[in-house]
Order: C-alpha cells, then structure tokens, then sequence
C-alpha cells in the first residue's frame, strides 16, 4: 500500500494530486490518510464503503439526480432490532446545500461513520439506533462542490442550473476569472478619483466605505475579480451555475433575488430532498450544516433569529454588479445584446405595444384587489410557546461542541430549515458545523435579532464608476444613503472581515491573497487580492474529525428530545351484566411536544392517535372508538380517556397509540 508519509516535501497541492492519480487508478485509501476534504467520486465511495461494512445498521439509497446526473445519497442507519424504521421517530441530518460549504459534508459522513463503528461497544449508541433512524443526506448540491476542485476556485454557492443573471438574452457568458493565475479569484480595487471605498486605516489589507461625515475621501472602486467579456459595463455578472438550494424552499423564498432560481422548488435537487420529507413523515427533527445559523446565535426570546454576519470586501465587490440584471436587453435593431449606458437602447414598436399591455393589465389588477385583504408576508419569527426549545438546545450545542461564534452568517431566505420548521412543523437547526470557542465580544458584530437590514448589495450607497462609456457598478444615487441601522451594518461587516483575518492569523491559516498590482486589459492597472474562496466558510481538514465527534454526540442528543408516546395507564373493571369500563391515560415522556405550536398553526403535523381495537357498536358510552389529541405536551403531559362497552370476560382489548412524531405505542388488557 503506497502512503504519503512526507507531506513537506511533496507539499499539500502534490500530495493531494497523488492522491487524486492513485483514485483514478483503483487504489484504496489508506487507513490514515491526511485529513482531507472529499470530491463527490470519493464521497461516493465512502459511503458506499460504510454501507458494506454495516448491512445491518447502514443502508444507502438515492433520492435523484443533479442536472450533472450526479446522485443524491441518503444513508440510513437504524438498528436492526426494534419497531420497523418506518415506524420509528426519525433524525434527517442534510449538508452541503450550499455549494461551498464543504465542511457540512465532511462532518455529515464522518459523523455516520463515528456512529456505526460504536454501534457494537456504545450502549448509549446501541439503543439510540434501535429506537429511532438517522438519515444523512451529506451532499444535497454535489455539482456546485465540485467548483473546489476547479483549476481557478471561485466563491461557487449554486447549482449547474443554468440562469441568465443580468437578462441579457445569454446564459453564463461573464463569469470571474483568475486574472493572475494564482489558483484562486478575488478582488480588484481600482483607483478612481471620487470612489466610493478607500483603505481601512486600521487594517490596510481591508477597505471600508469612505464617510465624508469624518473627513474620509473615497479613491477606489471594488470588483470581482474578471473581465467584462460581453462588453456590457458589468465585470463577472453571468457566472456559470445560478441556483443555491439552500435559497429555493417553501418558505420566506426570495423572488426574483440572486440564486433563488425561477420559482419554489424550481431545482431537482429541492424537489428530491421534498420528496423524500413528505415520504418521511415520520421524521421528527432537521439538522442541516450551511451558511445560515439558528443554533450558536439561538433565537431572541422574541423568537427572531439572529443578525447576518457578512463579509464586507465581498458586499462592497457586489455592490457592482447592484443593477446588473436589471437593465439588459435585446437589442432587435441590431441583434446585438447588452446596449445600454453610454449606447442607446432600442426599443421595437412590439416590445412597446407589449409594454402598454402589461402596465394596463398591471393597473386593472391593481383595481381589482385595491379593497381585498392585503397580502400576509410568511411568517419569519417563531412561535413563542416554541422558542424556549430552540434556545435550550442552541445552549446545549455550545456546551458540546465548544462553538460560541460564528464567523460569518448569511440571512436565511427560502433555506430548508426555514421549510422543517414552518412548513413541515418540526424543531429544525442549522449550523455551519464550526467556530470560535469564546463569544463574541463587545463592539463587534451586533448579536442581538433585527439589528441588520437587507437594503441591498453593499453596505450603503453604491456610486456609479465609468469604464469604456459604460457603467460600472449602480447609478449615482443608487441606493439611500444610510441611516442609523446601515451605519451599524457597515461596521458590524467590517468587524468581520477584521475578526476573519486575526483568525487567519492566528491559526496561520493562508486565507488573504495580499494586493498586487496587475495591468487590466479595459481597467488599466489596479489590484487583486482579497480573501481567497472556501476559505472563510470551511475550517482547515484537520479539524473534521474533532468536529464530527461532537456533532454525532449532538445528533444523538436530539434524538433524546423527540416525542414519546407510551400507554402509561390501562385498567378495566366489569360493572355486571356483560358491561365494563375501560380507562387509560396516553403520556409523552420525550421533552418534546407531539406538535409544536407552530406546527399546530400550519396543520403541518398529524394530531395524536388514541384508538380502541374493538368494533365500534360494542362502545356505548365515553370516548369514541378513534380519538385525535391535537397535542401531547413533552415531559410527562397526560391525556385521559373512558370507554363503557359491551363485552366478554377474559376477552383481550388492545389500545393503539400513533404519534407522527412520536412512536407507536400497544397495550391490551383482560376483561375481568
């Protein structure tokens, strides 16, 4: 077996590029390979690997297909022993729907492997697994990961759906590019008398927006890092790829944003994970690892989630490309695309009349629902008799996995755990599997709930640059200028991307491409550099296997939440003449009610089933044959239930308990 042993001399890149041949040859990974994190072949075989070395525990299956023809593996692990997995209340762990979240996968597979390997020598795995089912779903958008393993590494979240971002008429014609052929792509500032950004005086590897409030001079201008190859004013618009997954669910969807795609659901990646849930009612609670955050920053007694944390140098890039999608056009005069800015637009008499007819059709339906009940927004703040459960386990996770910050955190919309939770009706958490060990101290980034806003790309008012007669970035007066609550954006993003670098530091981690000079083939000279892409978001390799340790701990533990239905009380007495009285009392001895209060609002989840096996003319009085209890309050909450029937004695009566997220309880009892 051939083994890498001197990672100095070989290097990281060669020794992964080893690897990587030896892969494509047949070879088996060694027993100790270097922590790494995994393309989707090699995933592929891992868990395949898994699933041959647990039959009995392990069991892997797809759910669909990627537009690449990629499949989306579920690894089930479940006893052999116990009620049938069906049955069974049910963990679903899903990762990597971003498509630069890396990590999420790597803690997703090893989690599983931790699990089935102290299966045999763990009792409190043991019983863990013969009483509930765990689901692993470690890559839900496995054509976008691939983009880590490209030659240039971009800052790649979307899938291989192919989007026209800036309404051109052409797909995926202006993406980044790795100008300087450093392997990965970043920022270009360019020098521009009266630009609306200048060098960070305390961190001269960072920018800031300039505050002519204090004196401060604005002299660059931010883009990613590319050319503007269809000569449209706008630098690395059209990328390849254009839906994340973790943006295209059911609930708060962001319509007609960047990555959301064309509609809810639009992606056969979100439809196969849709699938799957509303095939597995019985899964009882959702653990995803992503971008968004919901478990170190737990929600505000209010029920509102914590305050996005971006990444400045990113945002102020971004901020170019603020009008990009909205001004492209085809240009039937000429066949000629993207004409706007210093050219003309061409409007044809069709285009026009077309024009008329939708605002005429937009006014007519304007007056029709003018006195119809307005709109209802969803629901994007959690119910307040289910707060209290998010915020003691958001305590627990901090105590397991010794997180307390998150580096940085996007603001979900249309994310699956949003879905899990107001839709589906379960407790639903997102995490990005990693962070610092010490909170987050005074005068960094705001951590209390609606302290940031979304008033668009940037952190504040984007001003117009001019390139070759074109525009490059928003118009002047773009955006507002902002208030109080964007000044406290601003500086909480700049807190970040200065928290990122001391990290970087710290750890010796090489996540800053330094500024270099580099002559621009329309821009002239400017500099590139910036934080490098994977970098911000995933944690070094050696930190997988630490990280999946606690989090499998952490999977287990949910488990021990959920919902548990048992027949606690059953007893019959016989009143003479072939008359008897049965009583029983049905508990939920698991900390979780049956039904959250939100479930109960979006009739998401199935009301508790208490059902007598008897015909239901012998009942003559109390309850009904089947009876439905909306809710079973966790930690030892009772229902009481009555029947007077007609029977015979030494007959067996069986009680039937079914709770969708509970368990299935059975009890019978003897005629007297």
């Amino acid at each position: 077996m051939f083994m890498i042993r001197n990672k100095q001399y070989f290097g990281w890149k060669a020794a992964g590029a080893v690897v990587l041949t030896l892969f494509a040859l047949g070879w088996t990974t060694p027993a100790q390979e270097e922590p790494k994190y995994h393309n989707y072949a090699e995933m592929t075989r891992l868990l395949q690997n898994l699933a041959s070395a647990y039959p009995q525990l392990a069991k892997l299956e797809t759910i669909g297909k990627t537009i690449e023809k990629r499949d989306l593996w579920v690894l089930q692990l479940a006893g052999a022993t116990g009620a049938p997995v069906s049955e069974r209340p049910a963990l679903l762990i899903a990762a990597n729907l971003e498509g630069d979240h890396l990590i999420g996968s790597e803690i997703s597979c090893s989690l599983a492997e931790y699990i089935l390997k102290n299966y045999a020598g763990n009792p409190t795995i043991k019983q863990k697994l013969d009483r509930y089912v765990i689901y692993v779903i470690p890559r839900v958008n496995p054509d976008a990961a691939e983009a880590y393993w490209a030659p240039a590494r971009s800052w790649r979240r979307t899938n291989a759906q192919p989007v026209d971002e800036d309404n051109d008429g052409r797909i995926d014609e202006n993406g980044p590019e790795d100008l300087n052929k450093d392997g990965v792509i970043t920022v270009m500032r360019v020098k521009e008398p009266g630009g609306p950004y200048m060098v960070d005086p305390e961190e001269p590897r960072l920018m800031k927006k300039a505050d002519p409030k204090k004196g401060e001079k604005g002299e660059y201008t931010l883009y990613r890092e590319g050319v503007d190859r269809d000569q449209d004013g706008f630098i690395g618009e059209d990328p390849p790829g254009g839906v994340n997954i973790n943006r295209n669910f059911l609930h708060d969807y962001p319509s007609y944003k960047a990555e959301s795609g064309r509609h809810m659901a639009s992606e056969t990646e979100t439809r196969a994970l849709l699938d799957f849930l509303l095939a597995h009612r019985n899964i009882a609670a959702l653990l995803t690892f992503g971008e968004s955050d919901n478990l170190v920053s737990a929600p505000a007694a209010t029920g509102r989630l914590g305050t996005p944390k971006k990444i400045d140098l990113l945002e102020m890039s971004d901020a170019s490309l603020a009008e990009a999608g909205k001004v492209g056009i085809f240009t039937a005069a000429t066949g000629r695309f993207g004409r706007f800015g210093g050219g003309e637009m061409f409007f044809s008499e069709e285009m026009m009349r077309e024009f008329s007819q939708r605002s005429q059709a937009a006014t007519a339906a304007s007056s029709a629902t003018r006195f119809q009940r307005p709109a209802v927004n969803p629901a994007t703040v959690m119910a307040a008799g289910d707060v209290e459960y998010f915020r003691a386990v958001g305590a627990r996770y901090a105590e397991m996995t010794g997180i307390r910050q998150t580096l940085t955190a996007v603001k979900p919309e249309g994310a699956l755990f949003q879905y899990g939770y107001f839709q589906y009706g379960i407790p639903s958490f997102s995490t990005p599997g990693w962070g610092l060990a010490e909170a987050a101290r005074s005068g960094g980034p705001p951590a209390g709930p609606g302290a940031a806003t979304e008033s668009g790309p940037g952190t504040g008012a984007v001003r117009s640059g001019t390139f070759a007669g074109r525009r490059m970035g928003g118009p002047p007066g773009a955006a507002a200028a902002a208030g109080a609550e964007g000044q406290a954006a601003e500086s909480a993003a700049q807190a970040v991307d200065r928290q990122l670098l001391q990290w970087m530091d710290k750890e010796k981690i090489d996540g800053f491409v330094p500024w270099t000079r580099f002559q621009h083939p329309d821009l002239g000279e400017v500099e590139i550099g910036g934080f490098k892409p994977y970098a911000v978001v995933n944690p070094p390799a050696a930190r997988i296997a630490d990280l999946a340790k606690s989090h499998a701990d952490f999977a287990l533990y949910l488990t021990s939440l959920f919902p548990a239905v048992k027949i606690a009380k059953l007893e019959a007495a016989a009143l003479g003449g072939g008359l008897f009285r049965i009583k029983a009392e049905v508990e939920n001895s698991g900390v979780w009610p049956t039904c959250l209060d939100h479930a109960q609002t979006a009739r998401a989840v199935k009301p508790t089933l208490v059902q007598l096996q008897v015909e239901p003319e012998s009942i003559l009085s109390g309850h009904e044959k089947s009876n439905s209890v909306p809710v079973l309050a966790g930690s030892g909450g009772r229902s009481r239930f009555e029947w007077l029937l007609q029977g015979k004695a030494g007959q067996s009566i069986e009680l039937k308990v079914v709770s969708q997220k509970g368990g299935t309880d059975k009890r019978s009892v003897l005629l007297p």
